[in-house]
């Protein structure tokens, strides 16, 4: 069939938003003239998607790290599937129709991909084949009650041990599934190298390491960014500076789900892995007034390391133009907010990253292989740098010996670690090669403190508190033996003598009551005479 096209005479430069100009930086769109097709003289529908489909290619429409903030309105729902595009080919056209093209495209792709059932049944197979380094546990359900599922890594998986926990994120927006790939691969190079490569062996031995390949599988079934509500899952957590997400009964299930996780494991460190660009992103990654600007956490240095190493392991990351060394402040590239990472560090003391691994967001699976080689030291690296750097120990009573779940502050840095319940544990990263005063406190309890001279390797820094000496607590102390911890037995027997006072006023009360009767007829007798 024959067919004519008419192109017309390239037109003056079109004045871009704003948004348009900060996408345009961001993701290095190919600039040409504007031409525009007569489609008039196409005789039919199919050539039409044809053309369309040719002309799409030129246009990048992924986001990286959760795209531009005014592609989210403030209940997080996405605005349409290409939210992060600054412009659309076919906008004047009919938008529905780059939609279906695109989910086409999608649908094509991830025929190579593992489905939800595929990569359920990859993690049944690769836990029943390492069994005695891995169990599988879920968090939650998604919207659409998909099992969130968790392949744990560790010589003693499930067991409370005094040491760090680490956990790796994937597939938080539905269209990025590489994540979700290269986590499953991890896990089965460290069930494969365990006790033959010295890195696995390190992690296996001396890290509780959590994946969770897939955070989002509604949204990757659907083919789009957010869930089945069509919520952007890293615009749906509290966050510090705006309230839209204080509503915890208006939260994802996804969500709740990772925040139920938190509150169930101390995780030292954590990572979720994204696509669209090719950096690691750290805290914070938003601003009090909502402005572009590099905006550091209390932890800015330690976090800046993290990246690094993981930027530094990359086959070419750290080599980007675009980001010096490889690495970003969030609020620096652009404010985001309602975000998982920097919630997890105000929330739990859990160090996240933002990794973005890809520059394509939904590439070739041919392509998986090689992107797994070009990150996998990176993902190896940080997690073994939970025990290859910083200070960890234990605190304990020095009157019983107990483990004490006290408090760990730096000082000069506005942030707060706590060891944990049960064993006393803890672990703080910092940057080596650094003076340290360590500070450990508890109610009830004298506070510790001692400088350290941190170097290229971990130290482990242990603390015996003494409890805090009252009239009461000596008093006790020399004549009773009770299992209480100190601050718990003090407010006991605060509680015991209120408890006396009340009783005896009653006593006194009563007493009052029952003679008043005969201080009346005694004093009628006293009248009648």
């Amino acid at each position: 069939m024959l067919f004519h096209l008419r192109f017309r005479q390239p037109q003056p430069s079109i004045e871009l938003s704003e948004e348009a100009k900060f996408r345009r930086k961001q993701h290095k769109y190919v600039e040409s003239s504007p031409i525009n097709l007569n489609f008039h003289q196409i005789q039919t529908m199919n050539l039409f998607f044809i053309f369309a489909l040719l002309f799409s290619s030129f246009f990048n429409l992924s986001v990286a790290r959760g795209g531009s903030p005014s592609s989210i309105n403030a209940s997080g729902v996405v605005n349409g599937s290409f939210a992060a595009s600054a412009r659309h080919l076919f906008a004047d056209i009919k938008v529905s129709l780059a939609e279906q093209l695109q989910l086409k495209r999608l649908e094509e792709l991830a025929k190579d991909y593992m489905s939800n059932s595929d990569l359920e049944n990859a993690l049944m197979s690769l836990n029943s084949r390492c069994s005695g380094i891995s169990r599988v546990y879920s968090i939650g359900k998604s919207v659409q009650g998909v099992p969130l599922w968790v392949m744990e890594i560790s010589d003693k998986p499930g067991k409370e041990e005094a040491e760090p926990a680490f956990k790796y994120i994937g597939n938080v927006h539905g269209d990025e599934p590489v994540g979700r790939e290269l986590l499953v691969l991890l896990a089965n190079w460290l069930c494969d190298n365990y006790m033959k490569d010295p890195l696995a062996t390190l992690i296996v031995d001396n890290v509780h390491l959590h994946i969770l390949p897939s955070m989002n599988p509604d949204g990757f079934s659907l083919r789009r960014r957010g869930n089945a509500n069509n919520i952007d899952l890293n615009r749906d957590f509290p966050d510090q500076f705006f309230h839209m997400n204080d509503d915890p009964g208006a939260r994802q299930p996804e969500t709740k789900a990772i925040m139920r996780w938190l509150d169930e494991i101390r995780f030292t460190a954590s990572a979720s892995l994204h696509g669209g660009a090719l950096v690691a992103n750290y805290p914070w990654d938003g601003t009090e007034n909502k402005k572009k600007y590099y905006y550091g956490c209390p932890d800015d240095e330690t976090f800046k390391y993290m990246a690094t190493i993981y930027s530094r392991s990359h086959h070419n990351m750290s080599l980007s133009e675009e980001f010096p060394g490889g690495i970003t402040n969030g609020a620096y590239w652009y404010p985001i907010y309602g975000g998982m990472q920097d919630w997890n560090y105000l929330h739990a003391g859990c160090f996240e990253l933002t990794l973005e691994i890809s520059d394509d967001k939904w590439p070739n699976a041919s392509e998986l292989p090689t992107l797994f080689e070009y990150n996998k030291m990176s993902m190896l690296n940080l997690v073994a740098s939970l025990v290859k750097t910083g200070i960890h120990g234990r605190i304990f009573s020095s009157d019983e010996g107990k483990p004490l779940p006290a408090s760990i502050a730096i000082k000069g840095l506005n942030s707060t670690i706590h060891a944990r319940e049960t064993l006393a544990d803890y672990h703080r990263l910092l940057v080596p090669e650094g003076k340290y005063e360590v500070i450990a406190t508890m109610p009830g309890y004298k506070s510790r403190s001692t400088r350290i001279m941190l170097g290229e390797e971990a130290m482990t820094v242990d603390f015996v508190m003494d409890p805090v000496i009252t009239p009461i607590n000596s008093f006790l102390r020399r004549g009773w033996s009770c299992s209480l911890p100190g601050p718990h037995l003090e407010v006991f027997f605060i509680l015991v003598l209120v408890l006396v006072s009340v009783f005896l006023c009653f006593l006194l009360k009563r007493r009052v009551v029952l003679n008043y009767p005969k201080q009346r007829q005694t004093k009628r007798s006293v009248i009648g005479v």
